[in-house]
């Protein structure tokens, strides 16, 4: 069995002195490929009240695949700099064809709710022009740079190429405004419908910069910067947007979204961004996906 290294080491010491909580650990752990077994075990060990001095003392031995271990190293800096966001100031963002309304801002970790970023209207056009394309959701393999089906996303899901007609072009200049980046910088449309039971763990959306799989992703467009997430409905119950480290959750409502930075102007990547969509409880939920790159992309 292979030991846990100084990176995933030095990665739980700091949260724990941060005081986060064992649950959100453990969840950040199995997003980055350890079982839950293992990361469970990791932890508790970890908080045993007898425990004196340094959190971390030695190697820690647990079982896990050997090519995840090094994932720490692209998620676990503590030195993350918070610099100036690109979303516009204030309470109103006019995003040329409407005016978007900001109704919560959080610099650490960088997200920002908006509201009336869709209207209903157009909420359900995507909703009608997805469902007869949906398949199982996928995940990219940071070891082969695949895309994979993963036991912890169980979503449906299909895309539209950006500006692929004239209904998806004036939403993507309208998101370009918004998160106030360049149109050709994103990636097309990525459309979910999650039902009951529906969820997807803690992750993080950039490339890990260590992993041997980031490599083709990053070669068109490089790293991810910020995503935004677009609810085209409204959920009876469960399916919030959850930042466990940042103790935050976003509950999903039709026509608003949710908007997180995590690749700053020295080419850090922020760790607070570990966010999740929680379980749906009650109904579906329908949500439309904006990421967008460095530079370039497609």
């Amino acid at each position: 069995m292979p030991q846990l290294d100084t990176a995933w080491q030095a990665w739980l010491n700091e949260n724990i002195n941060r005081g986060c909580s064992p649950e959100s650990m453990i969840q950040a752990m199995m997003g980055a490929g350890f079982d839950q077994a293992s990361a469970s075990t990791v932890v508790l060990q970890l908080l045993q009240p007898k425990q004196v001095g340094p959190v971390v003392q030695a190697p820690v031995v647990i079982q896990q695949a050997p090519a995840v271990v090094e994932q720490p190293k692209a998620v676990a800096k503590g030195n993350y700099h918070y610099d100036t966001m690109p979303i516009a100031p204030g309470n109103r963002i006019d995003v040329g064809d409407r005016e978007v309304k900001v109704l919560m801002r959080c610099e650490r970790p960088q997200v920002v709710v908006f509201g009336d970023v869709l209207s209903h209207e157009e909420c359900d056009e995507i909703i009608r022009r997805s469902t007869h394309k949906l398949k199982r959701s996928t995940t990219v393999n940071p070891l082969t740079g695949k895309e994979d089906i993963i036991e912890r996303r169980t979503s449906e899901g299909t895309f539209f190429n950006r500006c692929e007609d004239d209904f998806i072009a004036k939403l993507d200049r309208r998101i370009a405004r918004l998160m106030n980046w360049p149109m050709e910088n994103g990636e097309g449309f990525q459309i979910l419908r999650y039902g009951i039971g529906g969820e997807y763990r803690p992750h993080f959306d950039y490339f890990p910069p260590n992993e041997s799989g980031s490599a083709p992703h990053l070669a068109n467009g490089g790293q991810r910067v910020s995503t935004l997430v677009m609810y085209l409905n409204d959920v009876e119950a469960g399916g919030e947007t959850i930042f466990p480290d940042a103790g935050m959750s976003v509950a999903p409502q039709k026509g608003s979204a949710a908007y997180f930075r995590y690749f700053n102007d020295r080419g850090q990547v922020d760790p607070m961004t570990l966010h999740g969509g929680a379980p749906v409880l009650a109904g579906e939920k329908w949500i439309m996906t904006k990421w967008m790159r460095q530079h370039r992309y497609g």
